[in-house]
């Protein structure tokens, strides 16, 4: 499969400007809150969500120092809620490294997602980029919102299949959908090809979320978590959901029973995805994530023949062929 090196090469020289510009961004004054940025910036990610913004941009008339705001508003922003996700979760590790709130507890890791929330903020309205905020702060409301829903759900673990995307849709999609208009909107994008540009964000995070989805169930390479934690946290997913709603009403209370008062027990976490196995919950699956990958290339392809449509096409497939 090829690699992000070569994914990301039409934009190479705007990420390592990208770089230097958002450590800037998250500069402070205060010796604790710089060493936690440090520590930040130190253990960031693919930083795809960049990416998506300046391809988004490219693709749809050119990259500008308005682009650059656009994707250092959305690094900052997202960074924030994976701080404060973290501690709504009680997690002390992401992707093999410690969180924020595992090194300097809750009070600190609230206090860092408001400071990294506020930086975002005002690098709008310093820059009077106020379009891609309305953007962004649409996104992160629709995070909220889909969180929220998935935990009132989660309590029954009866989740419909259209309350699932609705779900998705909200709380994984929303961001990357709010990458690509934001990029389409920072190069002078009319309405039609913003929400078109949107459009393809948000079919292309449902795929992947889909995928996430199906890397819990082993057998699809080191994803930084362990096999089963979707279970353990009675987390409703898509080939859960799939083999539950094509399930005996039998099979279906015992399932639930082990999801709700045995979630913690190795033998009956593997009990569960033996069911999700072989009830045909991981093809359905599959099959959904390429259905949605489809639409997203089908978008791609109105656009004209370019360096970054092309880039865009290949980080599509990444994200539903990766092994992490």
């Amino acid at each position: 499969m090829i690699s992000l090196d070569e994914i990301k090469q039409p934009v190479r020289r705007e990420m390592e400007e990208f770089e230097i510009k958002f450590r800037a961004s998250m500069k402070s004054s205060v010796p604790l809150l710089d060493r936690i940025m440090h520590y930040i910036v130190k253990r960031k990610g693919k930083q795809m969500r960049p990416m998506f913004v300046f391809f988004s941009a490219g693709i749809c008339g050119g990259i500008s120092d308005s682009t650059h705001h656009g994707a250092a508003l959305i690094e900052l922003l997202h960074t924030a809620t994976l701080v404060h996700d973290d501690v709504v979760d009680d997690a002390y590790e992401r992707r093999g490294v410690f969180s924020i709130n595992a090194l300097w507890k809750n009070k600190i890791a609230v206090l860092v997602g408001d400071y990294l929330l506020s930086r975002g903020l005002l690098l709008s309205v310093d820059n009077k980029e106020f379009h891609l905020l309305r953007i962004v702060s649409d996104a992160v409301r629709l995070m909220s919102e889909g969180e929220l829903l998935q935990i009132e759900k989660a309590r029954r673990l009866d989740i419909r299949e259209d309350v699932y995307f609705q779900i998705i849709r909200c709380k994984t999609a929303s961001l990357i959908a709010s990458c690509c208009a934001c990029g389409a909107a920072s190069a002078g994008a009319g309405e039609k090809m913003t929400e078109d540009m949107r459009l393809f964000g948000e079919y292309t995070g449902i795929a992947f979320q889909i995928k996430d989805d199906l890397f819990d169930l082993g057998g699809a390479g080191n994803t930084g978590k362990p096999t089963g934690i979707d279970i353990r946290d009675s987390k409703m997913t898509l080939p859960l959901i799939y083999a539950i709603q094509h399930a005996s009403p039998s099979e279906k209370r015992h399932i639930i029973n082990l999801m709700k008062n045995h979630n913690t027990e190795p033998d009956k976490i593997e009990e569960v995805i033996r069911f999700i196995r072989s009830s045909g919950g991981v093809e359905y699956a599959l099959l959904k994530m390429n259905e949605y990958r489809e639409k997203a290339f089908g978008i791609l392809a109105t656009f004209p023949e370019s360096p970054f449509r092309t880039s865009l096409s290949r980080l599509v497939t990444y994200t539903t062929e990766r092994k992490q």
